[in-house]
């Protein structure tokens, strides 16, 4: 029981510990870097066949899908996924273009009050949550384009396997070559991460220090 309860006064001490400029201005660059996802697309993907040597082009924004050539290459997807039996891509379908604009703007206050704040437990809920957030939605996306790949209509003209879009990188399907990439957006996404990553970092170095401090000068009851 002592050793729990002396664990549990570390703790607390821990993340009661103030935040230095150091990690305050971590956390800011960290709101900061999140405000190209709101103009600039988070993935891209580009489709070449022999009939299209110029490639079909899709980006994917935190809101919306748009087509390269204008907007007409998604239009022009959209009748080679008839072929197959694929639904039609549509922004209207992606349930999550209508949360995570707003799910971002939370995160970029949640990070605001941590730096106002300045505490070490501020800085710890907002990295906790936001790597819970990238993981998700990284699974999301992962899981909308299996979904997409894998309910074929089974009256389509053109019979295919199943397939799964590739994530990351580059993948034949039929006569297609697929690549896909993450663009800006999602590396300022990754890069909000790893300021929080090295706030958090910064900040725990002086939060043991505090800690131990304190375990010092406790007196000894035994």
């Amino acid at each position: 029981w002592c050793r729990m309860r002396d664990f549990l006064k570390r703790t607390n001490a821990f993340l009661d510990a103030p935040l230095d400029l150091g990690p305050r201005v971590m956390v800011l660059c960290a709101a900061l870097a999140l405000l190209p996802t709101f103009t600039s697309p988070l993935y891209t993907m580009t489709m070449f066949a022999p009939q299209y040597p110029e490639g079909l082009r899709l980006q994917i924004y935190s809101y919306k899908l748009v087509g390269g050539n204008g907007g007409q290459d998604i239009k022009e997807i959209n009748v080679l996924n008839h072929y197959i039996g694929m639904r039609d891509l549509a922004t209207e379908d992606f349930g999550e273009f209508k949360w995570m604009p707003f799910v971002i703007g939370a995160f970029a206050l949640l990070f605001a009050r941590t730096v106002v704040m300045g505490r070490m437990t501020h800085l710890v809920d907002s990295l906790v949550l936001f790597v819970y957030f990238g993981g998700f939605a990284l699974w999301s996306f992962g899981y909308k384009m299996w979904t997409y790949g894998h309910n074929l209509a089974p009256t389509a003209a053109v019979k295919v396997a199943p397939f799964m879009p590739p994530m990351f990188g580059y993948k034949q399907l039929a006569n297609f070559e697929v690549y896909s990439y993450p663009a800006l957006g999602s590396y300022a996404l990754g890069s909000s991460a790893l300021l929080l990553v090295l706030g958090f970092f910064l900040a725990a170095r002086r939060a043991g220090k505090s800690a131990a401090l304190l375990e010092q000068h406790r007196p000894n009851m035994f």
